[in-house]
């Protein structure tokens, strides 16, 4: 249906485009064509030219109806298909967060630079969704077993006051306000790596960079969004879009 109402637009647009192109054709038409709406009108049969313009709208309401119902493949809400390594090993072993990194190491010159507002945050394993802790905790054993890299999580489960001050911040920041964020849910993570027992979180460190690509690739595995493709990108985000969790109020 709706590939027949984009043929009828494509037609009527293709007919509307002569008409203004073409003012001889435009006149032949009116002159062949007004003498009858008139007789029409004259014999008040009004209702032929009300359906004639619901034909001519109905093409494209389909069209907007129908497209709201559509989604492009690749870019449903749901995440990234799970790997079938990755869920067998999801179906296996519970796996332990790892010890909590002291407080001071949030503190240095080289993390207030990049993430300034990093004191305040949230780092507790126990306020994630199990599901998304699980393949988070996966993705940490990866990088660190396949390709040496030691995970530190930055931020968890975010209040939505602290959502609010970040977004107040400014959209290099973010641009998601309360409870637009799957960090209010449980359901998203900011990570960064160790090296020589400090963090490093700037993406100018090649090893870093590298370490992020790393990362985009076992999330995705695990079945999780990278915000390492967006627009706005966010190396070390990673979140688990599960249905309809964002109409779900702490």
């Amino acid at each position: 249906m709706l590939v027949v109402s984009l043929l009828l637009l494509f037609f009527f647009a293709c007919a509307g485009g002569w008409l203004l192109l073409f003012p001889a054709g435009r006149d032949a038409l009116l002159a062949l064509a007004w003498p009858r709406c008139r007789e029409l009108l004259r014999r008040r049969q009004a209702w032929l030219l009300a359906g004639a313009a619901l034909l001519l709208l109905l093409p494209p309401l389909l069209a907007i109806v129908a497209g709201r119902r559509m989604a492009l493949p690749g870019y449903d809400s749901d995440g990234r298909a799970v790997n079938g390594q990755v869920a067998a090993l999801l179906q296996g072993e519970q796996l332990v967060p790892p010890p909590s990194l002291p407080p001071l190491a949030f503190t240095t010159s080289e993390v207030v630079r990049v993430r300034p507002l990093l004191a305040g945050a949230s780092r507790s394993w126990q306020l994630f969704n199990p599901e998304f802790e699980q393949r988070l905790l996966l993705v940490f054993r990866i990088m660190k077993e396949r390709h040496g890299y030691d995970m530190a999580l930055l931020e968890g489960y975010r209040s939505p006051e602290r959502q609010e001050l970040l977004a107040s911040a400014g959209a290099s920041v973010t641009n998601a306000r309360a409870f637009q964020s799957y960090h209010q849910f449980g359901l998203a993570a900011d990570c960064a790596f160790l090296r020589d027992g400090k963090l490093v979180i700037s993406e100018r460190d090649p090893w870093a960079m590298r370490g992020y690509r790393l990362y985009g690739e076992a999330a995705e595995a695990a079945g999780l969004t990278w915000g390492g493709r967006w627009t706005m990108m966010d190396f070390g985000h990673t979140e688990l879009r599960l249905p309809g969790a964002m109409q779900r109020k702490r």
